[in-house]
């Protein structure tokens, strides 16, 4: 088998996110194989070409024959929660930590020899600068961030004594829809701003409600760096490819330095779809930081790679598009 016959394996790949990458790596050319047990991702969510094999990185036996002619995973697969997190930190430490200690071990059993795995901004906790780079010291502020960085190191133990080259891709706010149309499976349980945004103007929410109107900000409320679900997709990609060609471990960020505050967001919404909506102006949510902006220069520079549609106008009509698709 070639290598451009080998397969992807995409785990969590029926997630928001996930099928996005699968999509990208099928256009591509690729020969991706997704791997989910349905807890958050849908079969609908994937193309009907796309192989799909049901099961859990918590039950080893299930890895073990999805390893068949894998040469490379995409790791996606995660309780992502980071409030959640904070009152049930066993239920991440078993599926975020355990399961991928029991991925790696198959992995590597399999003699798989590259590894991309979707990390987070959690990792870098409370700025203490901006915007953030890769330098920035990693002081998570809640669990779910410290289950990425364990990861994180864990990946450079196995690439250390296992040999397996791997990619960490640092993701600020994920949002967006696929640019070309072709995906619309929304995101299961939302718990980020713009989904439930959209999920209030179709209907489907009361409201939406602003956490903190009192930071120093333009207008008080939260700033967050918006990144394309199909500019990820493309990072994807890039560092697969990367690994492939430089045979070097990869951390970068993945951003595009500009925010958009939470009532900015909010106004665009209303502009792009037409519609009003209730909403409520509340205090301030433990643990969110004022600002969190990317400096993905690193991702430029060794990937090739720049966002391409993460403007504001872009997210919210794809966005508007596969809610107005999927009612």
């Amino acid at each position: 088998m070639s290598s451009e016959e080998q397969k992807v394996l995409v785990v969590g790949g029926a997630g928001y996110i996930g099928s996005h990458v699968v999509k990208a790596l099928r256009d591509a050319g690729k020969s991706p194989v997704v791997f989910d047990n349905l807890s958050s991702g849908l079969r609908e969510n994937l193309l009907p070409e796309i192989p799909l094999i049901l099961g859990d990185t918590l039950f080893p036996e299930q890895l073990k024959p999805a390893m068949s002619g894998v040469d490379s995973i995409i790791h996606m697969a995660a309780l992502k929660a980071a409030g959640e997190s904070m009152t049930e930190p066993e239920k991440y430490a078993k599926n975020n930590i355990s399961g991928t200690v029991n991925l790696l071990n198959a992995a590597t059993a399999a003699k798989v020899k590259y590894f991309v795995f979707s990390s987070s901004a959690a990792v870098y906790g409370e700025p203490q600068y901006l915007p953030l780079d890769e330098a920035h010291p990693a002081e998570p502020l809640n669990f779910y961030g410290y289950t990425k960085l364990i990861i994180e190191n864990l990946l450079r133990w196995y690439s250390q004594l296992r040999g397996m080259r791997f990619s960490s891709l640092r993701y600020f706010n994920a949002a967006g829809y696929d640019v070309d149309g072709e995906l619309n499976g929304l995101e299961y349980e939302p718990n980020n701003l713009l989904p439930i945004v959209l999920e209030t103007i179709m209907g489907r929410r009361e409201k939406v409600e602003v956490f903190g109107t009192d930071y120093d900000t333009r207008d008080g409320s939260c700033i967050r760096d918006y990144i394309h679900v199909s500019d990820l997709a493309d990072a994807h990609l890039r560092a697969l490819d990367y690994l492939k060609c430089e045979n070097q471990d990869l951390v970068v960020n993945l951003g595009t330095s500009k925010g958009l505050s939470v009532l900015e967001i909010m106004q665009i919404a209303r502009e792009v779809s037409g519609a009003e909506f209730k909403y409520t102006l509340g205090p301030r949510r433990a643990g969110d930081p004022a600002v969190v902006l990317a400096k993905a220069d690193l991702a430029a520079e060794l990937l090739g790679w720049r966002a391409k549609h993460s403007d504001a106008q872009t997210l919210l009509e794809t966005s508007l598009r596969a809610y107005r698709q999927s009612s």
